[in-house]
């Protein structure tokens, strides 16, 4: 086999870090010399933190893999693809792949890993109109997860605090997200849902969250505000 040359080793991310430190070394070989031990315990360390943090990523994509494939496998019968996961019973099944969307979920918590364990969880739960489990895994992601994911965590959470009458934290829950948008749930999708808490409670105060949002140049954002303001203001003026 050729010999792999320092070129190549540095198409890769990990051994490129790695040879960013020892270039860092070359050039300081002052401090190395006067330092020694010390110096060279924080090269070790560094890189040990890098490789650290590869396999840790590879393990959390390999632990979602598998979870997929379990969503993907086969029930009952012969199966015709050897690829495929293969499982005799549904109830089988299901328990595979609760087990492993839990692990993942409290194995690698604070990551996108594990915010997808915990959102297959949440909607196992709300099928099975679990609530209260529900309201734990959307958590568990609000409160951890990548702001990303936490945002949209946040908007089911409030719609599973308002299902379960506690209007007040879902309003919370939304004001913080339209008051600190991100790239997944906008100012304006925030506020929309935020006004359909309110509605049951204070009419007055949605209608003033929609009403603006009725001329917004995005479309869905108006038609679901129109909409919503419709429904809304009926009632009220029949009272």
């Amino acid at each position: 086999m050729d010999r792999v040359t320092r070129k190549e080793l540095k198409g890769d991310k990990f051994a490129e870090e790695v040879f960013d430190i020892f270039d860092w070394a070359s050039e300081h070989k002052t401090e190395v010399f006067r330092y020694g031990g010390i110096v060279l315990a924080v090269v070790l360390i560094a890189i040990g933190v890098i490789y650290y943090r590869r396999v840790q990523a590879g393990n959390r994509e390999e632990a979602l893999s598998q979870a997929l494939r379990i969503e993907d496998g086969a029930v009952g019968g012969d199966s015709q693809n050897p690829a495929m996961l293969h499982y005799a019973t549904q109830d089988e099944k299901d328990k595979a792949r609760v087990k492993a969307y839990s692990e993942l979920a409290s194995k690698y918590s604070g990551t996108i890993e594990g915010a997808f364990g915990s959102f297959a969880l949440a909607s196992d739960a709300l099928d099975k109109g679990n609530l209260a489990e529900a309201e734990k895994r959307y958590r568990e992601v609000a409160d951890s997860g990548p702001k990303a994911f936490a945002d949209i965590a946040r908007l089911s959470l409030a719609k599973v605090l308002d299902a379960e009458g506690k209007s007040s934290d879902a309003e919370k829950i939304l004001q913080t997200v339209a008051n600190d948008p991100g790239l997944t749930v906008s100012k304006d999708e925030a506020n929309l849902a935020l006004a359909d808490v309110m509605s049951k409670t204070n009419s007055a105060g949605a209608l003033k969250l929609l009403d603006p949002l009725r001329t917004s140049p995005r479309l869905p954002v108006s038609r679901v505000a129109v909409s919503e303001y419709g429904e809304i203001s009926q009632p009220a003026a029949k009272k």
